[in-house]
């Protein structure tokens, strides 16, 4: 499917929900958002701001772009290529206020919402999320593509680093393994040997790892977003360790398992709270979110035990469970048979095998160098 065609195909989905809505269009101004309709446009500049320098107009006939002098020409040609525009309105950047002007001739008298506060608006109805997670043909196409650079990255990264090295220079490896392969990294965690035990969230800091090492990625190419976690661990692994390890990624398994059309997600967490309860670390569950949707956010949603989202086909998860110094994370899509790992092992990479209902589900161990 070329990017013409999908962006017709999305067009379709958005005037249903409109007239499911009761709504006439909505201003899509977050970059998320704007790379969904754009079909992987990238309209961020500064990686800190939720909202990208371009905003689309959408309704069931017609979508335009709004944006300013300096970015209209560079959005039309390097990211919104291919698409067509039935309009396109320009403001000077030394005069922000000609922005709301625009939107506004664009509305009119219409019922119009935005994800961004534009003219006041109400926000998105429910159920735009959901619509933007569920993906297309042309979008499970670029999170395989996006999936397998993710864990080569992870892999090309954890075979150069050795004893010793600091957690900012694995992140720094790491960023610039994912950058050259064209992902951005909007989550960058690196722990080193008891850090990974004291935080669930650590930042790279300063400390050598001597022991062991964590390293955790959300990437982003194309808008869409790939979650990962890897372990290199220097010498011999003691038991404790590798028990834990073998104990979380039974919890992986059993989540991923769980992940099926029509199953909610609160069903998910509740196989998990089983699942760590058999593997004796009853309470680990209570000390870090489990992970849930996955696509245009790191989270589309955290699932918790009052989750009442219905999982379909065509939707990603990222779970992440974890036990106190290791954890366990891919990104993974639901199909209508099971699952497929998006960001997969290679052969090379050691693995932990674990049946769950007469199925086997491959999960990553340990790099042990």
């Amino acid at each position: 499917m070329d990017r013409a065609r999908e962006f017709e195909v999305k067009r379709g989905l958005l005037g249903k929900f409109l007239g499911e809505s009761g709504l006439d269009g909505l201003v899509l101004g977050r970059a998320d958002n704007f790379a969904w309709l754009g079909c992987g446009a990238d309209s961020t500049v500064n990686s800190a701001s939720e909202t990208g320098v371009g905003a689309l107009v959408a309704t069931a006939d017609s979508v335009a772009l709004v944006a300013n002098n300096i970015e209209t020409e560079r959005l039309l040609t390097e990211e919104l290529d291919g698409l067509k525009m039935d309009a396109v309105e320009t403001f000077d950047w030394h005069n922000p206020p000609a922005r709301e002007s625009l939107l506004a001739g664009l509305i009119g008298s219409g019922r119009f919402a935005a994800d961004d506060g534009s003219c006041g608006l109400p926000p998105l109805p429910e159920g735009f999320q959901e619509l933007r997670y569920t993906l297309t043909e042309a979008e499970i196409k670029r999170y395989r593509a996006l999936g397998a650079d993710a864990s080569k990255s992870m892999e090309a990264v954890a075979a150069s680093i050795h004893r010793g090295i600091r957690e900012r220079q694995v992140a720094a490896l790491l960023a610039g393994a994912m950058v050259s392969r064209g992902a951005t990294p909007v989550v960058l965690l690196v722990a080193a040997d008891e850090r990974i035990g004291s935080w669930r969230h650590p930042l790279p800091k300063g400390t050598k790892a001597e022991q062991y090492c964590m390293m955790v990625a959300c990437a982003r190419r194309k808008g869409l977003v790939a979650a990962i976690t890897r372990f290199v661990h220097f010498g011999e692994m003691p038991e404790d360790l590798s028990r834990r390890h073998r104990a979380v990624c039974r919890v992986d398994a059993a989540m991923m398992a769980s992940t099926r059309p029509g199953v909610r997600a609160c069903e998910v967490l509740e196989a998990a709270r089983k699942a760590y309860e058999q593997v004796g670390y009853a309470d680990e569950w209570r000390f870090h979110h489990q992970g849930g949707a996955i696509g245009y956010m790191a989270r589309e949603y955290v699932a918790n035990p009052q989750s009442s989202q219905v999982i379909s086909a065509r939707q990603a998860f990222a779970w992440n469970p974890s036990i106190r110094g290791t954890k366990s994370e891919d990104t993974m899509l639901v199909t209508e048979d099971g699952h497929e790992v998006l960001t997969g092992m290679s052969p090379r990479w050691p693995s932990v095998e674990v049946e769950v209902n007469g199925q086997v589900v491959r999960r990553p161990g340990m790099l042990v160098k």
